[in-house]
């Protein structure tokens, strides 16, 4: 069978290679009985290549469980998994078979396995190694045959280093691994699954298909689906049931994208060379401490004006020229305008004044000051003014909520 009778058959939606690719992964590797590991974000799909797998294996006629192991207690996931024995614990009132042992010749679907407790990694790792298990409350061993096909949303290599995975179980359980695609690394297929979810829902609830106008398709393209096909189809059913209007604009369509960007804007710090921040915090001190680099020369500029004059000095020149000219009177031209009322003997005032600006460097203070700068700057253009603060225009808006800026 061809990837296109596969997605026709599971109902797959989409023609990305990356998708055609883990598809005809999973297809090949049907037949063997080798562990897989699937991981890719929540939300994009992950359940049904389990299944393909599954079906074109020699266990088809056996049993399919699919476990979400993040969703059981860690108090009884043992049970779950490799059943008790009755009088085991609390509540145990009879004897109970686990899931390895229901599907035995057949295949279980661990989704989630990094949320599996240690001691339950060393159960699982019995199983891959031996097919051996034994039942909680029980010292009888007991064999089964499964084909064990695993899934997790997080980045699995990392695991081992941090103490939270087994670093045997990960290798075994990643004989073959298969990445499944996020949606925004899908743009060709995102127009396709929105037209497939509205026919879908149409149907469904007896109402008029939605259409996007030409702006909204650019703006459904462009958007980034943190939340994946989940999102998109659950964005796609809230449009259509709460919408009168079946031809969707961009205007009506961002109310249900509130974190939308039109674009990716460049951080602060973009050079290679330069350090990384790892937070917002950090980037911050990085401007506070590059203001002060600047009060620093400012103070400069202002004694050499002092010692020789405004106009012997050569402004044009300055380095500070770009940093200076802020807001609708460029800050050298306020200096100099009060000149004439400064005196030689008053330079030491301007070290009292630098350790004064110092001690009223609040974090608070600055950031909502440098966000009002740079609006008034760029005449309140939010997508310029955090171009200029080197921050995401998504972050600009949660700012100027969190500070009640105007």
């Amino acid at each position: 069978m061809d990837v296109q009778g596969i997605k026709r058959r599971f109902g797959i939606i989409g023609n990305a290679p990356g998708l055609n690719r883990s598809i005809e992964v999973a297809y090949r590797v049907a037949p063997t009985d080798l562990s897989v590991l699937i991981t890719g974000e929540s939300g994009a799909g992950k359940e049904v290549f389990p299944q393909i797998i599954h079906q074109f294996s020699s266990r088809k006629h056996g049993p399919y469980i699919a476990v979400n192991c993040g969703a059981i207690p860690e108090g009884t996931i043992d049970s779950e998994l490799f059943g008790h024995e009755k009088g085991a614990f609390t509540g145990a009132h009879e004897s109970r078979s686990g899931y390895f042992e229901v599907a035995n010749k057949g295949s279980i679907f661990l989704d989630e396995v990094s949320e599996l407790p240690p001691s339950t990694q060393v159960r699982l790792l019995r199983v891959l190694e031996s097919g051996e298990f034994i039942k909680v409350g029980s010292s009888r061993v007991l064999r089964t045959d499964v084909r064990i096909i695993a899934a997790s949303n997080v980045d699995m290599v990392k695991l081992p280093g941090q103490g939270r995975f087994r670093e045997d179980l990960y290798y075994r359980l990643n004989t073959v691994p298969i990445y499944i695609l996020p949606l925004r690394e899908r743009k060709e297929d995102i127009l396709i699954l929105f037209r497939k979810f509205s026919m879908d829902f149409a149907e469904r609830y007896r109402m008029p298909e939605i259409v996007l106008d030409e702006e909204a398709v650019q703006m459904l393209i462009q958007y980034d689906w943190p939340g994946n096909i989940r999102q998109l189809k659950n964005i796609t059913e809230q449009i259509s049931i709460i919408e009168k209007n079946r031809e969707i604009d961009a205007a009506t369509l961002r109310k249900y994208l509130p974190d939308y960007m039109e674009q990716k804007l460049p951080a602060l710090i973009s050079s290679a060379a330069e350090k990384s921040f790892s937070s917002e915090r950090e980037i911050l001190y990085k401007i506070l401490f590059d203001m002060k680099n600047d009060m620093n020369d400012l103070k400069k500029l202002v004694h050499e004006i002092i010692e020789k004059g405004p106009h012997e000095i050569d402004l044009e020149d300055n380095r500070l020229m770009d940093k200076l000219h802020t807001g609708s009177e460029p800050l050298y031209e306020s200096a100099v305008s009060r000149m004439p009322d400064l005196k030689r003997s008053d330079t030491s005032h301007i070290e009292d004044t630098e350790e004064i600006i110092e001690e009223s460097l609040s974090l608070h203070d600055k950031e909502v000051e440098l966000i009002r700068k740079a609006l008034e700057k760029y005449g309140g253009r939010r997508k310029m003014a955090a171009n200029e603060l080197g921050i995401s225009e998504r972050t600009l808006y949660r700012k100027i909520k969190q500070y009640d800026i105007d």
